[in-house]
C-alpha cells in the first residue's frame, strides 16, 4: 500500500507499506518525492520484497530505523544492511542490546536465534535525525518495550508519527513482555502521542494506519488525560 502527503509545491511524502505475512507486521519506506534516497523502517520477514521495490524504483537507502528490538521489527536488518552497507542502523539507546540478544528480541522463543547487526547509532528522547531530506524527532515511548521510540515528521501538510507497537487503530501494543508495562504504555500514549495534532497520521506496526484524533476519540484502551 502507498499513500502520499503533500509537503510543499515541489514534493510529497511517499509512504509505502510492506506487510509481512508472519506477525502481519508493517515495514515502511519513507521518501520525499523530490529525492531518490529513502528511509527503511522496521524491516521485517519481507526484506527481500523491500529490496525488490527499492531496486525497481532505483531508490537508495539513507538509514535503517528500528522503533524497538523485537524480532518482527528487526529480522530484515541484515538483508537491508547487506545491500546498503553505508546506511546507518538506528535504534533507541535502551533497546539497542536486543539486536544481538536472542532472548531479549524474542526470537529464541520461536527457535530462530536472531542476531541482527549492531546499531551504528543509538538515539534518545528529543534527539533529531536528518536523512533523505527529512528531519524526524525521536520520542521515547516505553510500555510495549522499555526502549521503544517513535519518530515524528512534521514538515508535511499533516504530521506523521512512525509509531511501531505503541498505538494501534482501536487498540494498543502488548505489555506482557518482560520489560512491558501498561502503566508506562498509557503514559507514553497520553504524553507523547495524544499531544500531537489530531490530524497526525499514525503509522502502526500492525494493522491499518489511523490518526491521533481518531484514537483520542474512540480508542477504548487509553483515553486522553482529563477526558
Amino acid at each position: 500500500m502507498q499513500i502520499e502527503i503533500p509537503i510543499d509545491r515541489s514534493a510529497k511524502l511517499e509512504i509505502t507499506t510492506v506487510v509481512s505475512e508472519m506477525f502481519s507486521q508493517n515495514a515502511y519506506i519513507l521518501r520525499r518525492t523530490d529525492q531518490t534516497s529513502c528511509l527503511v523502517i522496521d524491516p521485517s520477514f519481507e526484506a527481500n520484497s523491500i529490496l525488490e521495490y527499492l531496486a525497481e524504483h532505483s531508490y537508495d537507502v539513507s538509514a535503517i530505523l528500528n522503533t524497538h528490538g523485537h524480532i518482527d521489527h528487526i529480522i530484515g536488518n541484515q538483508t537491508i544492511k547487506d545491500r546498503f552497507p553505508t546506511a546507518p542502523l538506528i535504534i533507541g539507546e535502551l533497546d539497542a542490546y536486543k539486536l544481538t540478544d536472542a532472548q531479549a528480541n524474542l526470537s529464541a522463543g520461536y527457535g530462530i536465534e536472531l542476531n541482527s547487526p549492531e546499531a551504528d547509532k543509538t538515539v534518545k528522547h528529543g534527539e533529531y535525525l536528518s536523512f533523505a531530506g527529512m528531519t524526524l524527532e525521536t520520542r521515547l515511548t516505553p510500555g510495549h518495550s522499555a526502549g521503544h521510540v517513535v519518530w515524528v515528521y512534521e514538515a508535511a501538510e499533516v504530521g506523521v508519527v512512525v509509531n511501531g507497537d505503541v498505538l494501534f487503530a482501536g487498540s494498543v501494543g502488548r505489555t506482557d513482555f518482560p520489560d512491558g508495562s501498561f502503566e508506562a504504555l498509557e503514559h507514553s500514549i497520553q504524553e507523547q502521542l495524544y499531544t500531537l495534532p489530531s490530524d497526525t497520521v499514525v503509522l502502526t506496526g500492525h494493522g491499518n494506519m489511523t490518526t491521533i484524533g481518531q484514537e483520542k476519540d474512540t480508542n477504548p484502551f487509553v483515553r486522553p488525560l482529563n477526558s
